[in-house]
């Protein structure tokens, strides 16, 4: 429901999957909850284990998505540079095929 709220007032809704952010976390996508809670204390440099323990699988989230969202940028920014390199390639052929220079 948070996330489909997020969504209709237009803000940005990204999804991790529990692997991805205990790999993120811990380097190993099947870490167990103490590694993770281990690996947030030490590298949010906490004095203590995040209480509740889901605490430190929000802690864990938010790291996998500040250390991920730059590689989706570029991941994105690469697929929009690569769709506008085949738009300019398509309409060449097209100029190209109507010179007659090119059969299709």
């Amino acid at each position: 429901m948070v996330a489909v709220a997020a969504a209709r007032r237009g803000l940005p809704v990204e999804f991790h999957t529990p692997s991805e952010v205990k790999a993120a976390v811990t380097g190993s996508g099947r870490a167990d909850k103490d590694q993770v809670t281990t690996m947030v204390t030490r590298l949010l440099r906490l004095p203590g284990r995040p209480t509740p323990a889901d605490a430190a699988d929000a802690l864990a989230l938010a790291i996998c998505h500040i250390w991920r969202a730059p590689m989706r940028s570029r991941l994105a920014e690469a697929e929009q540079r690569a769709a506008e390199l085949a738009r300019t390639h398509r309409a060449k052929l097209q100029r190209a095929r109507k010179a007659g220079g090119i059969q299709a």
